[in-house]
């Protein structure tokens, strides 16, 4: 069942939808505040389209095709699991890339980038 898993986040990964490969730049090789993220993690039954697991967060890239409702009972389960969910819209990743990584350093717990304080 595991392989099965790791070649479906591999899949995913090669196939990524242009939302998702665009966040990942922002968010690969510790570029947000140094934090690492993975991509297409499977955890449990699901694949999480990007995680830090030092903070125990999960982002998810929302597009027209997900689902409230299972939606709603994945995020529970993967909530149970001490994850946090954030889910953006694909909209406000495409068209407002800096808002969206304010949404996720807020997710974080951390200072907004707009609100930090300039270095002296």
């Amino acid at each position: 069942m595991k392989d099965l898993k790791s070649t479906r986040a591999r899949t995913l990964r090669a196939k990524a939808p242009h939302t998702e490969t665009r966040l990942w730049d922002l968010l690969r090789g510790r570029r947000l505040d140094g934090l690492k993220f993975r991509r297409q993690v499977a955890i449990g039954p699901y694949v999480a389209d990007f995680v830090c697991l030092e903070r125990r967060l999960i982002v998810e890239a929302d597009g027209p095709l997900h689902d409230a409702e299972p939606d709603a009972v994945r995020d529970e389960w993967l909530e149970r699991q001490g994850f946090r969910v954030l889910r953006l819209p694909n909209a406000r990743i495409n068209e407002q890339p800096e808002l969206a990584m304010d949404d996720i350093r807020k997710a974080l717990g951390q200072t907004p980038h707009t609100q930090r304080p300039l270095a002296e």
